[in-house]
């Protein structure tokens, strides 16, 4: 039985109701650009994702994202930095605080037409703070048109990769799509994946049939894997990156723009933090070492926030209620770091 809470306008009236101003849309279209630009390879910036592992408060993530914002211009000859800004949270046993999108108030029930209120609000003040325009998780396709105007990146997680609907939704963006591969780890899968996201499709959605034209810029996120027993295996090494770019030569009938992201934590780091800095100093290690590796690899995804670790409830600001993340003085040290041997 479905209980009728509350209901939800259709996602036309809320962007009517709260829409994108011309100045931060412009800013917007040039931040896709140089996105688009580094997957493409048009650009040899790297591209960062770098932010919290959930948005649960507008606070924290604006002064984050201020800061972000101050650093892109000591590094933007370099990097591209898009900060992540998620809004849904993926449970693994489908219980818990679920993100902004759902529960815009960790500690109280769930009303998710104020978090989409709120997620809109926050993306457009983040944007007009910083200069930035940011990345986020399509855990519910459908929700994906609440914020398609706003976002610049959109990451598909290890958990919704092998979903139809992820992958046909993704034909129809027109912005740089992370798939993350399975947990699984199967690279097989995951350029299923970026071959399905990167045709055309047509399929229902919003209650219309549509038809969507591919998207160019899909793409892999290699965050490691987890192995029968729940144990982290990392997918970062040169090895696994090398047969992602053998696996995008010869796939029948072609994919574009052979791009690879890493993903600094998650199974990579097993959640260690900490680790994303020596993670991330390997791959550009690799990177010098090799052209076709450098080629690939086109950027990261770092965890970060105002202070290291994580809480179980919202006291410390800045600090994480769900995953542990790099603290901002260890974030800094390291994009910096990135721009240098970039």
């Amino acid at each position: 039985m479905f209980e009728k809470q509350i209901r939800i306008p259709p996602a036309e009236e809320i962007r009517a109701e709260q829409p994108v101003p011309a100045a931060l849309a412009k800013i917007k279209e040039e931040r896709d650009v140089l996105a688009k630009d580094v997957i493409t390879g048009r650009s040899d910036k790297l591209l960062v994702i770098v932010g919290p592992c959930s948005a649960h408060e507008p606070a924290p993530v604006l002064e984050y994202v201020r800061r972000l914002g101050k650093l892109n211009e000591r590094v933007k000859d370099k990097l591209v930095l898009v900060p992540r800004i998620y809004t849904a949270k993926p449970r693994t046993r489908g219980v818990g605080y679920k993100g902004m999108f759902s529960q815009p108030d960790p500690e109280h029930k769930e009303d998710t037409l104020k978090g989409i209120h709120t997620i809109r609000s926050l993306l457009l003040h983040a944007i007009e703070e910083s200069g930035l325009s940011a990345a986020d998780e399509m855990l519910y396709p459908e929700n994906y048109a609440y914020v398609e105007d706003i976002l610049t990146y959109v990451a598909i997680g290890a958990r919704s990769s092998e979903n139809q609907m992820h992958r046909l939704v993704s034909s129809g963006i027109e912005l740089p799509v992370g798939i993350k591969n399975p947990m699984s780890g199967s690279i097989p899968v995951l350029i299923n994946s970026i071959y399905a996201a990167q045709s055309a499709q047509v399929f229902k959605y919003h209650n219309w049939q549509v038809q969507t034209g591919g998207n160019p810029y899909a793409h892999a996120v290699l965050r490691g894997r987890v192995d029968n027993y729940g144990n982290d295996i990392p997918n970062y090494h040169y090895e696994t990156v090398m047969q992602v770019a053998d696996s995008y030569a010869n796939t029948e009938g072609g994919l574009k723009n052979p791009a690879v992201i890493i993903d600094a934590n998650h199974s990579n780091s097993g959640k260690r933090f900490k680790q994303q800095i020596r993670i991330v100093e390997e791959v550009l290690q690799n990177r010098q070492y090799d052209r076709d590796f450098k080629r690939i690899v086109k950027g990261f995804m770092l965890e970060s926030f105002l202070v290291e670790g994580c809480q179980k409830h919202d006291i410390v600001f800045g600090q994480s209620i769900t995953d542990p993340c790099l603290g901002w003085e260890d974030t800094e040290r390291l994009i910096c770091d990135i721009a240098e041997k970039a």
